[in-house]
């Protein structure tokens, strides 16, 4: 076997093996798809969100003010991101769930009654949609151990 090879071998085995040292026990796979979709959220959102608010005359309609303005926000957050992808993951939770809750009680009921095509919500919906990537590629055991059993083991006891 030659030495590429092996040292393909080698950096794809570390690549998938949780990291205890640098990354609290995450895979640096994960840490690197997180820093990518950071800089996705930054470059594609934060050029959307920021010319509309930027370009933008006359009165705003409030709820499309909010819906730009959290969007920029989230894409001035996601630069910290790209640095401290695991500090920043309360964000990337934040996005999943205004998706997903998004997607359940509007385009669902759309969907569902064949009314979705040529709505207003269908291009929102197909925006929304790749909100499977980020649930897929989430550290979901680093989400529990950090935030949901703090101060306590997997099993629930008191470490």
């Amino acid at each position: 076997m030659s030495s590429l090879s092996q040292g393909m071998r080698m950096s794809l085995a570390t690549l998938l093996k949780p990291d205890h040292e640098r990354y609290e026990g995450v895979r640096p796979i994960q840490v690197h798809l997180l820093r990518i979709s950071y800089v996705l959220v930054l470059v594609l959102v934060g050029q959307r969100s920021w010319a509309a608010l930027i370009h933008h005359q006359g009165d705003w309609e409030p709820f499309l003010a909010t819906a730009l303005s959290m969007w920029a926000s989230s894409s001035l957050l996601s630069a910290i991101g790209v640095f401290q992808p695991l500090r920043m993951l309360p964000l990337v939770l934040f996005e999943v769930g205004y998706k997903l809750i998004w997607l359940i009680v509007v385009a669902w009921p759309l969907w569902s009654t064949d009314r979705l095509v040529g709505s207003p919500a269908e291009t929102l919906t197909y925006a929304f949609l790749p909100v499977v990537a980020p649930i897929v590629l989430m550290p979901w055991g680093y989400v529990f151990r950090k935030y949901l059993w703090i101060g306590r083991d997997p099993r629930g006891h008191q470490v």
